[in-house]
């Protein structure tokens, strides 16, 4: 099969959109399918792209082929503006640039003549371009959601106006009705799609995954807790991934100064983004906030082992719209974890048993959770063997990718015969480092 691929997010970063989207596409290559992806030079979280990529000159890709299952994976980065602050309209004309500069890559690929051009939502923007794509070649038009992003640009204060909001869902309506598949990370964000014109016979719930072998509970002491000269008495709290406004980070700074005396609770925050300078002046006088930046996947399951608590912050009106991608990996890891959502969400289903969950932007209520959870380690015992057996029976990663790979065959009239045994995509399909 071959399948096209748009999105801005994609390999080489580490959290976010990009690494599901990178991470697919090189199990799709895995499995003998022929990949083409449309991107921007990595940027995400530091709104900053590295300086072995540009943000203003086009960039070919050529993966490994799979060498026994005969996949390829090719990735075309287009250029983009990348603001330093990226809210409200510099958000939009962020996204309006990369919209822009894919037009020609977009439309080579008419020739290429792929099967399925699947669209990675954000950026909505790009939909009435991989629509027509679509259409010129006779490809099934799939939109995948991550983020509902027009109801949490407005939910999240990004954008206020009130006649913008209501021709932004009429967008969205007009565009969402017109692919022939929609799918969504969570139970909750596809039963919201007919809301938003999609026919309930065209959604897919394709959900965010982990790799359950890689990201695993250790047996002993992470060594994280040596480097940073962590007391093994202490219980360590952990936020580990992006740092923008959506998060509510700022929570955990005020939960942080009110356990100031209590020199046995250590916070940890790790990742970087937008917000993070704003973090660290505002806990520049913490003894007991401790910052480390993004780390490579390498590292990963020693850091989010280093955690008793895994912290998820969100604010009000997020739950439902967003599913933080970061939770799989909380999950796996076999830890407590501590999460603000308001009850009936999605979130606050997923944690049910697995951790605790308290009120958005309530700093009482996830102080007093938070000292429950430290000074019980039955409780937090308990709670993280819930997460990880949870995380190996719902959200392993070949099972999730085979059940969308039989979709995307189905939705292009192909035998689903050989997508009934999953196959890992280890090295095959990878894409050089540089």
């Amino acid at each position: 099969m071959r399948i096209l691929i748009y999105g801005i997010n994609f390999s080489p970063e580490l959290t976010g959109v990009g690494k599901y989207t990178g991470e697919m596409a090189e199990w799709l290559a895995a499995r003998g399918h022929e990949v083409r992806v449309v991107t921007s030079p990595p940027h995400y979280p530091h709104w900053l792209v590295p300086s072995k990529y540009s943000s203003w000159r086009y960039r070919r890709e050529q993966g490994v082929s799979a060498s026994r299952s005969g996949g390829t994976l090719e990735v075309v980065r287009c250029p983009l503006w990348v603001p330093r602050a990226p809210r409200g309209w510099r958000r939009i004309l962020h996204l309006a640039s990369f919209a822009l500069t894919t037009v020609p890559a977009m439309l080579a690929q008419i020739f290429w003549q792929p099967e399925i051009a699947l669209v990675i939502e954000p950026a909505v923007l790009c939909a009435p371009l991989a629509l027509f794509v679509a259409r010129l070649s006779g490809a099934t038009a799939w939109l995948h959601v991550q983020d509902f992003e027009v109801d949490a640009a407005f939910e999240l204060g990004d954008l206020s106006n009130a006649p913008a909001r209501q021709w932004a869902h009429a967008v969205e309506r007009f565009l969402m009705r017109r692919f022939d598949r929609v799918s969504a990370i969570s139970g909750r964000m596809v039963e919201q799609l007919p809301g938003k014109g999609v026919d309930p016979s065209r959604t897919v719930l394709f959900r965010n995954w982990v790799d359950t072998s890689a990201i695993h509970p250790l047996t002993g002491p992470s060594p994280w807790r040596e480097k940073l000269g962590i007391p093994k008495q202490a219980v360590v709290a952990l936020y580990s991934g992006s740092m923008g406004r959506k998060q509510g980070l700022e929570l955990l700074v005020e939960a942080s100064r009110r356990l100031a005396s209590r020199p046995d609770i250590q916070f940890v925050f790790c990742g970087d983004g937008a917000y993070r300078e704003t973090l660290e002046r505002r806990c520049r006088r913490s003894c007991n906030v401790l910052f480390l930046p993004l780390q490579p996947r390498e590292q990963l399951n020693d850091l989010l082992n280093m955690a008793d608590i895994h912290l998820l912050p969100q604010r009000a009106g997020a739950a439902d719209l967003v599913m933080p991608s970061k939770l799989t990996g909380m999950l796996a890891s076999g830890r407590a974890i501590l999460a603000t959502a308001h009850p009936g969400t999605q979130l606050a289903a997923e944690l049910e048993a697995r951790g605790m969950v308290t009120p958005p932007g309530d700093a009482d209520a996830l102080v007093s959770a938070l000292i429950r959870l430290a000074d019980d380690d039955v409780l937090r015992s308990r709670m993280g063997q819930e997460a990880r057996q949870y995380a190996i029976r719902h959200l392993d990663r070949d099972e999730i990718i085979s059940r969308f790979e039989r979709a995307l065959l189905e939705a292009c009239g192909q035998s689903i015969a050989r997508a009934e045994e999953p196959s890992p995509a280890g090295e095959a399909g990878k894409l050089p480092a540089s």
